[in-house]
């Protein structure tokens, strides 16, 4: 389990960083899908970009602080879920399934982070 986890972890926390550069970078395909079909201003950019650095952040080093790696896994399973309410808000549904599937890893990740960690005594 705790090797699932760390992969998991580690390859949910490098997709978030990159999305954050890309987020930063004003990539076309962010502007053209969190701009134009999402409706979300230019000027959110780079809050959202700082959310997912802090996710990442709070998933690496919740490795070994877990009470951490839980409150970043919540917090980007909500920004997913947030994601996800913003495509079906304006009706674009080929835009909901990507967000979904981020949405149900972040999930799998803070799973996998409580199921490993065992408080108490070692």
């Amino acid at each position: 389990m705790h090797v699932a986890y760390l992969v998991i972890t580690i390859l949910f926390a490098l997709f978030a960083v990159v999305s954050g550069i890309l987020k930063i970078r004003r990539h076309p395909l962010q502007v053209r899908v969190i701009h134009e079909t999402v409706g979300i201003p230019l000027k959110y950019l780079p809050l959202l970009a700082a959310c997912l650095f802090a996710g990442a952040a709070g998933l690496v080093l919740g490795i070994w602080w877990p009470p951490l790696g839980i409150a970043a896994g919540i917090g980007l399973a909500l920004y997913f879920v947030g994601a996800v309410v913003a495509h079906l808000r304006v009706g674009d549904i080929k835009g909901v399934g990507p967000a979904a599937f981020w949405m149900v890893l972040a999930a799998g990740a803070l799973a996998l982070r409580i199921l490993s960690h065992q408080p108490g005594p070692k």
